[in-house]
């Protein structure tokens, strides 16, 4: 192998390396059986959720783990492999991926990481069943103004009695 093939792919090592050590989340898929039509579909679900997929080498994939905390990921490079890498939100890939999943039988999630922790087929699917941050957010600030509403209704319920009483 000439020199310059050597120093293609330890560039690619490297590339690799930086998007899995950057990300707060990464998932593994096995993309084969689906058409064209339903890849750039998903892709540009994930682009939209601000999440990168990109298909890499097994070899380049085995590579760029090692000395890293994801080496155990390594037994999921096998066959046709896409890592979609988030570095915001850490449960927008395995949201998308899921749901997609389920409308698309050719797509299989081997496994990835989430928050930089590797995890589980089982506790990806729960990851994905979590409502977004923005739904988290809403319902956080809804439970904060519930009671002050309550005081307001008694308030405006004490207010109304005095006038009626005057």
């Amino acid at each position: 192998m000439s020199e310059a093939a050597i120093a293609k792919k330890a560039e690619a090592v490297k590339v690799a390396n930086g998007l899995l050590t950057d990300a707060e989340s990464a998932i593994v898929v096995d993309y084969r059986g689906l058409t064209v039509d339903e890849v750039t579909d998903l892709r540009k679900q994930l682009r939209d959720a601000g999440v990168k997929m990109v298909v890499i080498k097994n070899k380049i994939l085995e590579r760029a783990v090692d000395g890293t905390d994801y080496e155990d990921l390594k037994s999921v490079f096998v066959g046709p492999t896409a890592v979609a890498f988030s570095n915001e939100d850490p449960i927008a890939p395995a949201k998308i991926m899921k749901k997609f999943a389920e409308d698309h039988d050719a797509l299989e999630i081997k496994g990835g990481f989430i928050e930089k922790d590797i995890k589980t087929l089982d506790e990806i699917n729960e990851f994905a069943e979590l409502p977004s941050r923005d739904d988290l957010l809403s319902m956080l600030a809804s439970a904060l103004q519930d009671p002050m509403r309550k005081i307001a209704r008694a308030v405006k319920a004490v207010a109304d009695k005095a006038d009626e009483a005057a």
